[in-house]
């Protein structure tokens, strides 16, 4: 029926227009706009549109620096229903910094449907036992979880969280960091792989800690975290060791590839396969540094011939540390020291190397400002 009065619309502009008319399309246009937009009222309700900045600035006062950030063609058709959301976010303990970060990153929030897409979501963390400002904190760390099914998704990913975490609180200080975390199925990720690396001995509080610092390691496919273990196991290193995590860890961070090549740049700068081994089950993360860098160190620490591959076997960690902010101002200031015979006392490089930036400063600096004042830089050394 609306197409036919569109029709006979079109057609009587036809008869009724001088045809020279018809090169101008905004007299069809208008015919469309009176009959698509007038309503009984004559009101225009395109006039309640309003730009996403401009409702945000003059209608909630959002900060200028926040609403540059959106789509500044963005318009809202119906400005009462996005109150309706900030409202209702509101009296649910959403501070207005909660509702600037959650809009800047899901501004279709504003035009959601409050009831089924909103509400379910906050009612099912409130039934978990979470408070309004856990709540806020957990959706303004990702707001696309809001895209969630509250039964299927959002609510049994909660719940595996909590299994593992022990708590709410828990919950909330690692959705605090990742609330991504939600939308992966932890169900077949997390749950079976923190059962397999217990079964391998590893304890809850060593898994807890990881979750808290490393939470992607644990959405690895359960049979790539079989295969990570028996890789770690390969190098020799003891499950109920405190560094086997870190070691999984490690080698989940590059390729099978790239950690072949990793460990034939040790091999061509000396190290051999037990050297490799040793330093691997002292310090795996040190084997997580850039090829690069690893050649940096080595040739700093072993460069002038006094020292040897053992240093770095015995203390890999030393591969972790800033060559041009830690390594070569330090070894530079004791080597001034050492050739005026100023040190009384014997230090170990990797003392000198591993001792904090307040400890060094105390022992090697300070007492000798006058010979080496010149060579430090606050902070450099750090």
């Amino acid at each position: 029926m609306t197409v036919h009065i569109c029709r006979n619309l079109i057609s009587l502009s036809f008869k009724t227009q001088n045809p020279l008319a018809l090169n101008k399309p905004h007299n069809i246009s208008t015919l469309f706009s009176l009959f698509f937009f007038s309503s009984s009222s004559g009101r225009d309700p395109s006039n309640s549109s309003i730009s996403l900045s401009d409702y945000l600035l003059s209608h909630h006062q959002f900060l200028p620096e926040t609403v540059a950030k959106l789509s500044p063609w963005k318009l809202l058709k119906n400005p009462e229903k996005s109150d309706s959301m900030v409202s209702f976010l509101k009296e649910n303990g959403f501070s207005k910094t909660h509702l600037e970060v959650i809009i800047k990153h899901f501004p279709n929030i504003l035009t959601a449907n409050l009831d089924y897409s909103i509400k379910p979501k906050i009612k099912i963390l409130r039934d978990l036992g979470f408070s309004s400002s856990d709540i806020a904190d957990i959706i303004s760390a990702d707001p696309w979880i809001l895209t969630r099914s509250a039964d299927n998704q959002l609510g049994p990913s909660i719940l595996s969280l909590k299994s593992v975490l022990g708590s709410n609180a828990g919950v909330v200080r690692v959705l605090k960091i990742c609330g991504w975390f939600l939308k992966c199925d932890l169900e077949k990720t997390m749950v079976p792989n923190v059962e397999f690396l217990k079964s391998c001995g590893i304890s809850s509080t060593q898994i807890v800690k990881f979750v808290y610092n490393f939470p992607r390691l644990f959405l690895h496919k359960p049979e790539s975290m079989r295969e990570l273990v028996r890789r770690v196991d390969e190098m020799g290193m003891d499950r109920k060791s405190h560094a086997f995590l870190q070691g999984i860890r490690t080698m989940s961070s590059m390729s099978l590839e790239n950690w072949e090549l990793k460990l034939e740049l040790f091999r061509r700068l000396g190290f051999s396969e037990d050297d490799i081994v040793s330093a691997f089950k002292r310090s795996p993360q040190a084997f997580a540094v850039s090829e690069r860098k690893i050649k940096e160190v080595t040739q700093v620490l072993l460069g002038n011939g006094r020292l040897d591959i053992s240093l770095i076997v015995s203390h890999p960690q030393l591969l972790n540390f800033s060559v041009e902010s830690r390594l070569k101002p330090r070894l530079r200031i004791v080597e001034v020291l050492e050739s005026k015979n100023l040190l009384m006392k014997k230090f170990s490089m990797s003392t000198i190397c591993k001792i904090s930036n307040k400890k060094f400063l105390d022992i090697f600096v300070l007492p000798y400002s006058d010979e080496v004042g010149k060579l430090y830089i606050p902070n450099a050394i750090s």
